[in-house]
């Protein structure tokens, strides 16, 4: 009896240990996920859920390198063919093994996927060469291989085959309206999804038997709050609500500065925040003078000075300094009397009502930044009618082109100019989702081969000519009104390690975060 007593206390001890170990953080972000699916969206807030529930091959580190997860080592086998050697012992959420089968499926799904298939079109096929080995093929050489293994987080293979209680097949990618996967994950990252309520709250909880071991992560649990106004979250911060909050507004920087409880991160960033004209809804925009009107009519270096308050870098084309296709002499071109002049030589003098959508919650200061963009187009008789929405609600609008001019930021997938084209520019392909983001319904078939044949040059120097011609094409033709390369931002409180998880792609690595 005395021993049982003993044992007793003992487990009580353990348990009060661990619970006073435990560590809760409170995250607002201006959006949370708009689905469990991972392959659902190519976007920004997608892929941080993917790091937190699921685990890529790959992964980018802050000084830009490849640091190995799912994947422990690979190799080159022919100029065709790269070789992973997957690692061992690895659980997925639902208990079932991590194996190579499961790579082959989350592949096969990708291709499949509108809004990933582009990204993966270069390859032909993932071979499981036995449980814990995978080779990825390509019909040609290409020079991005491991950049795009970063973008493979094996799904549970098992756990999402055959049918859900509807009757309808656990792997289907459904972009609005029901699914398993929508509501539903297996991953075999650090967190699990446990509490969620669409757009109020989503509670992430940390995985027993994650695989990481060495990981120096202490969050046990991240509660997620969408928070989508920029003042309203930096407040929440400030009064001690929350822990960490995402994106910060640069109007708000001085005053996380300025607070003794919290801290600013910063970083330069890749995104670029454009609008593009739909030609097809307007024959106007099909007149590359009244484009290049519109661009000269967009002071966006003010936008950057009063708007971004400095926290964005001008732009003038897709990718930024130190990309291969980044051409230097690409300059803004804010000119308010060429742009009144090209609209007179195209015929419109007396300008046109054209219709805009933005989303409030998706980029930074993005609902001012169209306003801004709106009313400056308005000095050239282009009367706009703007309407601003959630992101929710925006991206099947965009989908949809419903409006004449719509706003896309981009960060590119593969760190590499060309993305920005295969996704932004090219003519729109539904087939090989080529231009899936391509609202202006842009297509020039000499820009698509450029484009294409960057994937397949391993040649860089040959490489960077080609991306500097689909720039400079694009600055001639203007093809959209560039805006700026919008920077990173994330505050919290001292005792949370922001620094040490976040990275140029903006996917914080929460399994790594540690609370003091």
């Amino acid at each position: 009896m005395k021993q049982m007593k003993i044992v007793a206390l003992l487990l009580v001890l353990l348990f009060s240990a661990s619970v006073v170990g435990a560590k809760t953080i409170k995250l607002a972000m201006d959006a949370d996920p708009v689905s469990l699916d991972p392959h659902v969206q190519l976007s920004g807030g997608m892929l941080q859920y993917s790091h937190m529930v699921f685990d890529p091959l790959v992964r980018w580190s802050q000084d830009m390198d490849f640091e190995p997860r799912l994947a422990e080592k690979w190799e080159r086998l022919d100029e065709n063919t790269v070789r992973f050697h997957l690692r061992k012992g690895v659980k997925f959420h639902s208990g079932n093994p991590f194996t190579a089968k499961d790579v082959v499926w989350t592949f096969n799904r990708l291709k499949k996927s509108q809004d990933f298939k582009a990204l993966f079109e270069p390859f032909t096929e993932a071979v499981a060469v036995d449980d814990y080995t995978v080779d990825l093929k390509t019909a040609k050489p290409y020079a991005l291989l491991l950049n795009m293994a970063t973008y493979v987080f094996p799904m549970d293979s098992v756990f999402y085959t055959g049918k859900d209680e509807s009757g309808l097949e656990k792997d289907a990618i459904v972009k609005t309206g029901p699914s398993f996967a929508l509501t539903n994950e297996s991953g075999t990252g650090p967190f699990t999804v446990g509490d969620r309520e669409q757009g109020v709250k989503t509670v992430f909880n940390r995985f027993s038997e994650y695989w990481d071991k060495s990981s120096p992560g202490n969050v046990d649990e991240i509660i997620l709050t969408p928070i989508k106004q920029d003042p309203t979250r930096v407040a929440a911060l400030l009064s001690g609500d929350v822990d960490f909050i995402m994106p910060v507004s640069p109007q708000d920087f001085k005053m996380v500065e300025k607070s003794k409880d919290a801290k600013l991160v910063t970083m330069s960033g890749g995104r670029i925040i454009t609008f593009q004209l739909n030609q097809e809804r307007r024959p106007e925009f099909k007149d590359p003078r009244v484009r290049q009107a519109m661009v000269y009519a967009v002071n966006n270096a003010g936008i950057v000075k009063k708007i971004m308050k400095g926290t964005a870098t001008t732009a003038a084309q897709q990718g930024p300094k130190g990309y291969l296709g980044y051409k230097e002499n690409l300059a803004p071109r804010y000119d308010i009397e060429k742009a009144k002049q090209l609209m007179k030589d195209a015929g419109y003098e007396k300008g046109f009502e054209v219709s805009m959508m933005a989303p409030n919650n998706r980029y930074v200061s993005d609902e001012k930044i169209a306003e801004a963009v709106a009313a400056m187009l308005a000095k050239i008789g282009i009367k706009v009618n703007l309407k601003t929405m959630p992101k929710a609600q925006y991206w099947p609008l965009f989908d949809e082109r419903a409006a004449d001019i719509m706003m896309i930021g981009w960060h590119s997938d593969t760190e590499d100019s060309g993305n920005f084209s295969e996704f932004l520019i090219m003519c729109p392909d539904k087939e090989k989702g080529y231009g899936q983001y391509n609202s202006g319904n842009y297509c020039n078939k000499k820009v698509d081969e450029l484009v294409l044949g960057a994937q397949t040059e391993t040649d860089l120097v040959k490489r960077a000519a080609m991306l500097q011609d689909v720039e400079q094409i694009l600055y001639d033709e203007a093809v959209f009104i560039p805006l700026h390369w919008q920077h990173l931002s994330w505050a919290g409180k001292n005792n949370v390690n922001i620094e040490a998880i976040v990275n140029a792609q903006n996917f914080p690595y929460f399994g790594d975060l540690v609370v003091e």
